[in-house]
């Protein structure tokens, strides 16, 4: 089992930067891609970006070169440098982490923080 805490989210003016980290612990030695979905109001969980233990990142169009992953493998920590925050960024952050076990994959999520971009 891993667990996952998320932390850094709050309320930023456009244009702003925030940083979300996530820590993962419990079972951490499979842990293989991590990444950050969000949810806004209405509208269906997407992903955002993801890493994998190798360091490879991937982004969807909307965040490329405003957000950055990067992870910490010492410290089971994941994190989301967001930069020119925009009001349709607004939404629940999760972290979310892949453990690959005897061929299966297993599935974890964070309770998710609160991103808020006022205008």
């Amino acid at each position: 089992q891993v667990h996952l805490v998320e932390s850094g989210g709050g309320l930023v003016q456009v244009g702003g930067s925030l940083r979300l980290s996530c820590a993962a612990s419990g079972n951490t030695l499979k842990i293989s891609d991590m990444g950050w979905y969000r949810q806004a109001p209405g509208n269906q969980r997407e992903l955002v970006a993801v890493i994998t233990d190798g360091g490879f990142t991937d982004y969807v169009d909307f965040v490329k070169g405003r957000f950055t992953i990067s992870r910490d493998n010492a410290k089971n920590t994941v994190f989301l440098q967001m930069n020119s925050l925009k009001p349709e960024d607004t939404a629940v952050y999760y972290c979310n982490a892949k453990s690959r076990i005897l061929g299966s994959i297993y599935e974890y999520w964070g309770q998710g923080t609160q991103v808020t971009v006022s205008s």
